[in-house]
């Protein structure tokens, strides 16, 4: 096979696998956005002005949104080839260096934009499983009390599989959204042929004209319209796992035409047939398909909330890398993909919102409402950062970058704006949800760094302590004792009290910092800085990047060319286990979270099983300290 030929088949598999994981959530928007639109919170008269102008709506949203702003633009602003909210923020914030407040307004949006996916990660497993079973109604009504329960079992199960990772089944996601985006095509298309009208829709003048004629209902609709494009910011979250080209490919070649002509089919069938608006998705499938279309339907939900929950997962796990969230289990699924991961914590909490959310509202028309506040938040959160990144590090001029930012701010202010309209019928929750974790993200980084400040206040210089050993020292013991530290240039904690109460020191001594970097990964060369100081002392920084897997035993046997001969067996891990103490009052920080922070503080994991330090060589050694 030449090599343009390998290219162009790894370019199609690549675009095949991402079709499973990147355009889940807005492959199954279908479900349910032409019914929200025409029999929703805010009914649209279904009429053929008002119809031909919400197609041409959709077709635009997702052309702008989409297409030109996520697909054509900000996935250009890579952090090394990966994207998402975290990647951005990264990013963005090189760029603030000696500007505090703008760093902080960089963080603070990064943060409040990760504490929004959150929100999508509930809500969309509860909303699309329960869209695409509740075809089973219009199967027969006979269905109707069960619809329910049958979503609340489809759902904990899916929730209990986490723990056995996807490695094994996640194959099968691309060939499944294969099909069913082809379904969707083949669907429309039927209805289309019939209907050749709304094809008509692709004209932006019908949205135009419906605006003119119509714009508070206009205005209103777009909070039922934005679920179309719902998802649609996926496609540069996992941009890191596919590359920028398959997306792309997978989108305009295939994902985009295939959902419009299904949204053309809906349109053509409520044409010709206005009572269909009660389920115009499944009432386009001939009778004999129903049930297995309500079972394809379900598959396809279900691997859009997979795409979700591991989101979910991934986003933790990078906010503990860069510092926003205190250490919880992280635990590798698959020995070969180092995504496949698992966060117990927060699979059992997305599980209990889901429940609770299916049980409290009970039909998709109802959680319709409060979808789409976190999506359009994030849309613009996305669209600021990207504006900072192309202005510093891109050197746009103001107006180009300031016509990027007006244009797409714009469309994102309006769609939330329409959202906000929904706020008292349930989209208070994902504003709740995010902004609670919010709380808890930017305390825990407003509050470790508050300690670590102290810390490194407190310390001892590590020079004038080498240099006090000139003089004469403690009894040195065989072995070699790793003393970890956040602050390479000060004598850690742990030594001061394993001096104050054993008397003895190793001889040889490893002050060892782990740094994580704003980049997604390290390069292995770069992972290791030695430097050799007297005495047998020896500084070694180990940096990992915001994805990659934090091993220091691993980093510690890269040290072997640089004169650390690291011997599992022969080594001693000195670390300092620090209990904060109440005090007056910290300074910087309000009363609740100084709490809030001493409480997550608390409970965090211990750095041996987050480091993957074997826990039978860690000696931990208690230190108070009062912020």
């Amino acid at each position: 096979m030449s090599s343009d030929s390998s290219k162009k088949a790894s370019l199609g598999g690549m675009a095949l696998a991402a079709m499973g994981v990147v355009y889940g959530d807005i492959g199954t928007s279908p479900l349910y956005t032409m019914k929200e639109v025409f029999d929703g919170h805010h009914p649209l008269a279904l009429t053929p002005d008002n119809l031909l102008g919400i197609l041409s709506l959709v077709f635009w949203a997702m052309t702008i949104t989409v297409t030109l702003k996520y697909v054509a633009f900000i996935t250009r602003a890579d952090n090394n080839g990966e994207g998402g909210i975290m990647a951005l923020t990264a990013l963005a914030l090189r760029t603030a260096q000696g500007s505090p407040r703008l760093a902080w307004g960089i963080a603070v949006l990064g943060i409040f934009g990760a504490a929004l996916f959150y929100g999508d990660a509930v809500i969309t497993p509860a909303m699309s499983v329960l869209s695409a079973v509740e075809g089973l109604e219009v199967a027969t009504p006979m269905f109707k009390p069960y619809i329910v329960p049958i979503t609340l079992g489809i759902l904990v199960g899916m929730f209990l599989f986490q723990r056995y990772g996807t490695a094994s089944v996640a194959r099968l996601f691309g060939p499944v959204m294969m099909f069913w985006f082809a379904t969707l095509g083949v669907l429309g298309l039927l209805n289309l042929i019939d209907h050749p009208r709304v094809l008509a829709a692709i004209n932006p003048w019908y949205a135009w004209n419906f605006f003119v004629q119509a714009p508070v209902h206009a205005f209103l609709s777009m909070g039922a319209v934005v679920l179309a494009i719902t998802g649609g910011e996926a496609l540069y979250a996992d941009m890191g796992h596919f590359g920028r080209r398959p997306i792309m490919y997978a989108w305009l070649c295939f994902v985009f035409p295939m959902l419009y002509l299904n949204y053309l089919g809906q349109g053509g069938l409520l044409l010709d047939n206005p009572a269909a608006i009660k389920s115009p998705f499944f009432l386009l499938v001939p009778e004999w398909l129903l049930l297995p279309m309500v079972g394809l339907a379900t598959c396809a939900t279900v691997i859009a909330s997979q795409a979700v929950i591991s989101g979910a997962f991934s986003l933790t796990s990078q906010a503990i890398q860069l510092g926003y969230c205190p250490r919880i289990q992280v635990n590798f699924t698959s020995e070969r993909e180092k995504g496949q991961i698992y966060i117990p914590n927060i699979n059992w909490l997305l599980l209990l919102a889901v429940i609770l959310l299916v049980l409290t509202y009970k039909s998709s028309s109802n959680l319709a409402a409060m979808y789409g506040i976190a999506v359009t938040l994030t849309m613009m959160i996305d669209t600021v950062l990207a504006f900072i990144v192309v202005r510093s590090l891109w050197k746009w001029t103001w107006w180009q970058a300031g016509i990027f930012l007006t244009g797409f701010v714009v469309i994102d202010f309006a769609f939330f704006a329409a959202c906000s309209t929904k706020i008292l019928d349930g989209g208070w929750f994902p504003l709740v949800l995010g902004l609670g974790v919010f709380a808890l993200l930017s305390t825990w980084r407003k509050g470790r760094g508050l300690l670590l400040d102290k810390l490194k206040h407190d310390a001892m210089p590590l020079d004038a302590f080498l240099d006090s050993l000139d003089y004469g020292g403690p009894h040195r013991v065989e072995g070699t004792g790793i003393y970890m530290t956040p602050n390479p240039d000060g004598v850690p904690r742990a030594m001061l009290h394993n001096l104050l109460h054993n008397k003895v020191l190793h001889e040889r001594i490893i002050m060892l910092s782990v740094q994580m970097e704003d980049v997604p990964h390290v390069p292995e060369i770069d992972r290791v800085e030695v430097r050799k100081l007297k005495h047998g002392f020896k500084s070694v920084i180990v940096r990992f990047g915001f994805k990659d897997d934090p091993d220091v035993p691993a980093a510690l046997l890269m040290c072997n060319e640089h004169g650390i001969r690291y011997e599992p067996m022969e080594t001693s891990f000195f670390l300092a286990r620090e209990t904060i103490v109440p005090s007056k009052k910290v300074r910087g920080m309000p009363l609740w979270r100084e709490i809030l922070f001493k409480w997550m503080f608390r409970n965090a994991d211990p750095a041996t099983a987050f480091f993957k330090i074997p826990p039978n060589r860690v000696v931990e050694l208690g230190s108070q300290v009062e912020m």
